[in-house]
């Protein structure tokens, strides 16, 4: 550190030795630190910063001397090969491998459907093809052209990674360079790509069990690709408990159940998965199997109903003329993704069967709506007056959804 010292100053110091640097606190803003670095027979200065971890762009570092060894790596690398670099996506690999080729023919077949056709989703079996086996990802590959898959589109969950040793990306299967944070991985499929690379990878994630470590707050895309089912498995077992059981008891989704032992049935599917028992024998209270669906409707991180949907849901729902109102509610579920809809579509049926008990359980259409209103659907952002305002209207689109389940869906 040489203290408070101009751009000049610094440049005499580092003159004539390639990749030495030094820090320097601004001249002409004290407290803040300038790295300045010695490459390409120039001296370059960045603003640098420090959180626990030094930094001057998105990678943080422990050590400034670990900082300037990343940094002289990805400048040599940007300046000896920018022409290769800005070619890396235009032949990837991940296009000629079968895996890629698989799955752009599902989502081709998916867009080609007309709005007004059923927004059920189909399996597809596909030919065993051979595949060369380069990578992880051709490996995965493999395994998924035997499997049936249920044709939902599903973005790559992308995160920074730091790889350990030499790696190879599987998009463009080029080096990934420097000392950490090279690239990116997907924390459900385990997906490896450049950074860059990753803005060309199609919506074509599998994810894989492994890295599913829970049932409940886990996205109900990834937890349903995960599974290989058509719906949340929690939704399909409490949803078939509570119809051979529960459908004329009194007070049903309104009346709560012991949250332990909610919690407990949780615990279980996030442990056992489909296998979880949740029969009279363990729970014969039906209102803790009712109240465990209704919480892990709640528990979602993308609800139901989605963030980018709810306000255009809303608007509908404020439709004054029924005709209007619905069609108007048609053409939004449409814009849900194919997971989100399937369940939707599911719970709909399901509800529509316990307001034919109304007799017994006291449980119209209204008044469930009441109940799953702001269970299946909140505000993007997280306002409470916003949620009060929309109330109303959330209930009144579950109510509508359920009274007109047979013409919406």
């Amino acid at each position: 550190f040489h203290g408070i010292i101009s751009r000049e100053q610094a440049d005499e110091i580092l003159a004539g030795v390639e990749g030495a640097y030094i820090l320097r606190e601004s001249q002409r803003q004290p407290g803040c630190y300038t790295l300045a670095l010695r490459f390409g027979n120039q001296t370059l200065n960045y603003r640098l910063f420090y959180d626990g971890k030094h930094f001057v762009g998105e990678k943080r570092f422990e050590s400034i001397h670990d900082l300037v060894t990343d940094g002289l790596i990805t400048l040599y690398i940007e300046t000896k090969a920018s022409e290769y670099i800005s070619k890396m996506t235009t032949n990837p690999i991940y296009e000629h491998i079968g895996y890629a080729t698989l799955l752009r023919e599902k989502v081709s077949r998916r867009l080609s459907r007309t709005k007004n056709e059923s927004r059920k989703a189909s399996v597809t079996s596909e030919e065993n093809t051979p595949v060369e086996k380069i990578t992880s990802l051709v490996r995965r590959a493999a395994l998924t052209q035997n499997d049936n898959h249920f044709n939902y589109e599903k973005a790559h969950n992308f995160k920074v990674h730091t790889f350990r040793g030499p790696h190879w990306c599987e998009y463009c299967a080029n080096f990934m360079w420097g000392l950490i944070a090279q690239g990116v991985r997907c924390s459900d499929c385990g997906l490896n790509v450049h950074k860059q690379c990753s803005k060309y990878v199609p919506n074509d994630c599998q994810p894989d069990l492994k890295r599913i470590k829970r049932v409940y707050c886990c996205d109900l895309t990834t937890l349903v690709k995960a599974h290989n089912t058509q719906r949340p498995m929690v939704v399909d077992s409490c949803i078939r408990e509570i119809e051979a059981r529960g459908l004329k008891s009194e007070g049903l989704y309104r009346v709560s159940g012991f949250t332990e032992h909610i919690e407990d049935v949780k615990m279980a599917f996030d442990r056992d998965g489909d296998k979880a028992d949740i029969s009279a024998s363990i729970y014969p209270d039906i209102n803790i199997i009712a109240g465990a669906l209704k919480l892990y409707f709640r528990d979602l991180p993308i609800p139901v109903i989605t963030y980018d949907t709810y306000s255009k849901f809303i608007e509908a729902a404020k439709i004054s003329t029924p005709d209007e109102r619905l069609e108007a509610i048609h053409e939004v579920l449409m814009l849900l993704p194919a997971a989100h809809y399937e369940t939707l579509r599911y719970l709909m049926i399901h509800l529509k069967k316990v307001t034919l008990h109304e007799k017994d359980n006291f449980m119209n259409a209204e008044n469930l709506g009441i109940v799953f209103g702001p269970t299946l659907m909140r505000p993007p952002e997280d306002s409470t007056l916003a949620t009060l305002n929309d109330m109303r209207y959330q209930k009144l689109i579950v109510q509508i959804l359920i009274e007109n389940e047979d013409v919406l869906f």
